[in-house]
């Protein structure tokens, strides 16, 4: 009766290998070399990411006006606005300063006295007084209204460059403006086209578009 008995073997049950072997060295390099391959690439992914990511967070307008704080006044939106239709503004061309000066001070007077750079003659049109707690506005901005007419403000005032150097749109150019009270600062400021010069080309190519 013994003969119908299960047969049973000493043997314990099988274990899995640990990784790598039983497996031929051919085989094993080869798993080893895509492994590490996947691993690049993944890594040259990521950092190709992150690094596009961190470009575009620094990224900013090149024509944007730049800010400056000089005692209680602070300078808003500074920049030259001048026509640019060749590779420089060239000496004699129009050129603009424009800001908004605003004094923070509750109970002092200040005045705007001149303003002064390399690149050209700067005069100053009109009453530069700046009152405390009043605003004051050189120029006229594009898209924007000349009058703030619900802020307490200074006469509005011009600021002309009369350029004796060339000057071009993508750099910035000194310019040190001095208060009475104040005192003076220098910023670094940048060039705009305005909006005249878009509108004309936008006119050019609606001209040019309607004609065959």
């Amino acid at each position: 009766m013994d003969r119908f008995k299960p047969r049973t073997s000493g043997l314990l049950p099988a274990l899995p290998l640990p990784f790598g072997q039983g497996v031929p060295p051919r085989v094993r390099g080869l798993t080893a070399a895509l492994a590490a391959c996947g691993l690049a690439a993944a890594i040259a992914l990521s950092g190709c990411g992150a690094g596009q990511l961190s470009q575009t967070a620094t990224q900013e307008p090149a024509v944007d006006g730049t800010s400056a704080t000089v005692g209680s006044i602070s300078l808003r939106n500074i920049h030259v606005r001048a026509a640019q239709t060749a590779d420089y503004v060239e000496p004699g061309s129009p050129a603009e300063l424009l800001f908004v000066a605003v004094n923070g001070s509750p109970d002092v007077n200040d005045k705007l006295v001149s303003i002064t750079s390399d690149v050209g003659t700067v005069s100053i049109s009109g009453d530069s007084s700046l009152p405390a707690n009043g605003v004051l506005v050189v120029g006229e901005p594009d898209g924007q209204i000349a009058a703030l007419e619900s802020a307490e403000k200074a006469d509005a005032v011009q600021a002309k460059v009369a350029l004796s150097k060339p000057i071009t749109n993508g750099l910035t150019y000194e310019f040190t403006f001095d208060f009475e009270k104040a005192g003076q600062t220098t910023v670094a400021v940048p060039i705009s086209a305005g909006e005249q010069p878009r509108r004309e080309a936008a006119a050019e190519a609606g001209d040019t578009g309607g004609h065959h």
